[in-house]
């Protein structure tokens, strides 16, 4: 699929971008061009070490903000996929800095596929979030907008043979700013922060956040939310997980931050269906495709009136000793509980 295609990540030296780059040269060792899209000349400089041109020459390192479209469009030339995984994602940073966030999350979001119209790539995958549905959030709104835009860009291709599509995912396990590595730390202090003892989130896997960009990528026609079927677990539980002996302090629910998370509101249901280890919300308008071709394209069925998939009410759970087998098979293999 990837082998003598050339891939470009925004935010490439973020956590997904370097286990996509990972997965993708043990799967794929004829890809032809890999091309690091991000911001941080720190990051770069440490991936570069880890990637050196003299045993890796498919890579490209282009320091370089989403915001700038001119710099975009030339990192993009000669690129058949585009990874879109830049964006600002910390709830309350963006609250205090809205602005900021709508730059680099929509307008971004605008760069990268005016940039990818341009320069006639085939295939886009955007990233998105649990928190871009039915957004009470700046950055859940903006990564919404960002949704529609990728979608909307569909309708806009004329006669390109390009396709745009969107991954929409919960918590990413041992994700940088996340959760888990945060109550690994704060176990030191012999008190774990709780925001709420009935809050839920989705879990999922690096790992598998990259395998379903993956099947993004070789399966979209071009118009889906791409939406995995995953375990919810209660914050309480991470708590027992990561640091039994430790105590909880309950300190309120953050700025912007939900009880509960959405992946499918039940008003994207007749829009939804089910692909056996994925939903997809296909768009509501749509130049090329009806519903019956998404149904065809993906051999899928639809979901009943009503569909709603909430991390309170999901049908799969994470248990406590589940939460530390992940945290000890995907984050750090040498985890104990304390």
């Amino acid at each position: 699929m990837l082998n003598y295609k050339s891939v470009l990540i925004t935010g490439g030296t973020g956590s997904f971008g370097r286990k996509f780059v990972e997965t993708v040269l043990a799967k794929y060792p004829e890809i032809k061009r890999i091309v690091i899209f991000s911001r941080d000349e720190m990051k770069q400089f440490e991936m570069r070490q880890e990637y050196p041109v003299s045993h890796y020459p498919q890579f490209r390192f282009f320091i370089g903000d989403v915001r700038d479209a001119a710099r975009l469009r030339r990192a993009c030339e000669g690129v058949d996929i585009i990874i879109h995984a830049a964006a600002l994602k910390q709830v309350d940073t963006a609250e205090y800095n809205p602005d900021e966030c709508i730059k680099t999350n929509v307008q971004g979001a605008q760069n990268v596929i005016d940039a990818a119209l341009a320069v006639n790539a085939k295939n886009i995958v955007a990233l998105s979030t649990d928190k871009a549905c039915a957004p009470i959030s700046l950055y859940g709104a903006t990564k919404l907008v960002s949704d529609k835009l990728f979608i909307a860009a569909n309708n806009m291709r004329g006669n390109r043979n390009i396709r745009f599509c969107a991954v929409r995912y919960g918590n990413v396990l041992g994700s940088r700013g996340s959760v888990v590595p945060f109550f690994i730390q704060k176990r030191n202090e012999g008190i774990i922060p709780i925001t709420h003892p009935d809050m839920t989130r989705f879990n999922i896997s690096l790992q598998a956040g990259v395998d379903m960009v993956l099947y993004a990528i070789e399966n979209q026609m071009g118009g889906e939310i791409f939406v995995p079927k995953i375990p919810s677990y209660k914050i309480t539980d991470l708590a027992k997980a990561v640091a039994p002996s430790c105590k909880t302090k309950i300190v309120g629910i953050r700025p912007g931050e939900k009880l509960n998370e959405e992946l499918i509101t039940e008003s994207d249901a007749p829009y939804t269906i089910d692909l056996g280890k994925y939903y997809s919300i296909i768009p509501a308008v749509s130049y090329y495709h009806t519903k019956e071709d998404y149904l065809k394209h993906h051999q899928a069925t639809i979901v009943p009136p009503g569909f709603k998939y909430n991390s309170a009410t999901n049908m799969q759970w994470e248990t406590v000793e589940s939460i530390r087998e992940a945290v000890i098979n995907h984050l750090d293999p040498n985890f104990k509980p304390i």
